[in-house]
């Protein structure tokens, strides 16, 4: 019998693994990626021995990597070599002493009670909550096409009404009134691409990952990740071309029927997936007329975080510094405001900020050349396509992009009690919102994906199959359900759910 057919477009984290997951279903599967390697914005570069992620740094969620390997009767330590990181994360308080955090339900409830007294037992409640949202979130509102809303209506019904209208902030205000703790609670808004008190409180979930769960690393980065994928994808009998550019979508009538490159090829196929950024495949590869999403539709719509990302290689070890380390203003307030609002005269781009450093070589020896570190800094900027380059890929970096890279070097030295660092970098490479415009087509520059605000969570984030065109469909950290390797995961499984006409909440049963 003849197989059918179907294209992905892109062959990051999402375009792959829903790559693998049709190949397993018996698609004959063409990956078209642009770029010349796999990963998308989860890239990797090496420079004078230093190898730079280049995008996601944070291995949370580790039950979503589970299930999905699992779905290929593979369990994760078959294809991955994780460490568990101890501390978790080290915070850099502005005008305080440092502070570890441990992972582990007891761990943290002692760290909270050590550093506000009394704050312990309002954190195991807290964390009680977190688990029941995020245990109701994997059975209901993440493997999910939305088709049916039956999900939301069940007998914590009143308990998610109240978790999304209410801010994070607020929710987390409420509950502990010492700065560090209510920023430990808050900062994972960041990853949701998020502004805290525009992010609904059912993700306070997400402190059961990081602070329950664990935060692991996967040796060789998420580059290790990204191989893991393709060679998933590579066994369930997958192509890949790089250097593979797609300008169009074509079709005939209301069906999709495959895709039209730069070269001028077109190739054909059963059905489309577009892993790539959902405003770009809208707006750019689809006429007017077969459009779900126009260009008005994103007008009012939150496109989240733009970052400059500094990569720094030194010739010195730093233990100053853990895996992971958070750096926060004490008027985290104005940052946000700044990124999110436009600019704030208390925060000028170029002044000490709440930004963020992975020093991956306190792991993995592989990362940096022997004596040194390899430094990966990120700082929140306007998502704003203007906003300027690195020189990753370019041969100097525009001055706002500079500028900010500078200040964050101060700012780790005299935080960090590194006074000397800047005479210690060896290798700097920036990129800015621009790269990620231009690269990886992001809306607006923005680096991680929509912000996960009321209006941007769970359905009413968008559907992930075209309202116009039959057989195309969408992956990835732009539609649902949301921003981050985990979410790119389980958009994939959703891809396979909506093509067999699955309804039902929760993942699909595993292999092994």
């Amino acid at each position: 019998m003849t197989k059918h057919t179907a294209i992905v477009i892109g062959a990051g984290v999402a375009g792959l693994a829903t790559a693998a997951l049709l190949g397993r279903e018996g698609y004959d599967v063409t990956v078209v990626e642009r770029l010349d390697s796999c990963g998308g914005r989860s890239g990797e570069e090496t420079v004078e021995g230093y190898r730079f992620d280049t995008g996601p740094s944070w291995y949370l969620m580790p039950d979503a990597f589970d299930h999905f390997f699992g779905l290929f009767g593979k369990r994760t330590e078959d294809l991955l070599d994780l460490v568990e990181l101890t501390p978790a994360y080290r915070l850099f308080p502005e005008n305080a002493e440092p502070v570890d955090v441990i992972s582990g339900r007891e761990e943290a409830i002692a760290l909270f009670d050590a550093l506000s007294p009394g704050a312990g037992p309002a954190l195991g409640d807290y964390l009680d909550s977190a688990r029941d949202t995020y245990e109701m979130a994997v059975e209901r509102f993440l493997y999910t096409t939305f088709s049916s809303l039956r999900p939301f209506f069940s007998r914590r019904l009143a308990d998610l009404a109240r978790l999304l209208t209410v801010p994070l902030d607020k929710y987390v205000a409420a509950r502990f009134h010492d700065t560090r703790l209510r920023q430990i609670l808050t900062y994972p808004a960041v990853f949701l691409s998020s502004h805290p008190a525009r992010t609904p409180s059912m993700y306070h979930l997400m402190s059961h990952t990081d602070l329950v769960q664990g935060v692991k690393y996967p040796q060789g980065g998420f580059a290790a990740v990204v191989d893991a994928l393709e060679a998933l994808a590579r066994d369930n009998g997958v192509s890949i071309r790089l250097n593979s550019d797609v300008t169009a979508i074509s079709y005939d009538g209301s069906r999709a029927t495959g895709v039209r490159l730069a070269s001028g090829e077109t190739i054909e196929a059963d059905i489309v997936v577009s892993a790539a950024d959902l405003h770009f495949t809208e707006t750019r590869l689809l006429p007017p007329g077969k459009r779900t999403y126009p260009e008005k539709w994103f007008g009012s719509r939150d496109p989240g975080l733009g970052t400059v990302l500094l990569m720094l290689g030194t010739d010195v070890k730093l233990p100053q510094l853990a895996h992971h380390n958070l750096l926060f203003s004490e008027h985290w307030d104005d940052d946000f405001d700044a990124v999110f609002d436009g600019p704030v005269a208390t925060r000028p781009l170029n002044s000490s900020r709440s930004i963020y450093v992975s020093m991956p070589s306190a792991t993995d020896p592989s990362a940096a050349p022997p004596g040194g570190e390899n430094l990966f800094v990120l700082v929140p900027v306007p998502a704003a396509s203007e906003f300027g380059h690195g020189d990753m890929y370019n041969d100097r970096a525009s001055a706002a992009v500079d500028a900010i890279a500078d200040a964050a070097i101060e700012q780790i030295a005299a935080w960090c009690d590194i006074p000397d660092l800047r005479n210690h970098i060896r290798v700097r490479r920036t990129l800015g919102p621009s790269d990620f415009a231009q690269r990886y087509h992001a809306w607006s520059g923005g680096s991680i994906g929509p912000a996960h605000t009321l209006r941007q969570s769970a359905f009413l984030r968008g559907k992930n199959v075209s309202a116009k065109l039959d057989n195309l469909y969408y992956a990835g950290a732009t539609t649902v359900p949301g921003v981050g390797v985990p979410m790119c995961l389980i958009s994939a499984e959703n891809v396979i759910k909506r093509l067999r006409g699955d309804r039902s909440p929760g993942p699909l049963p595993e292999e092994f």
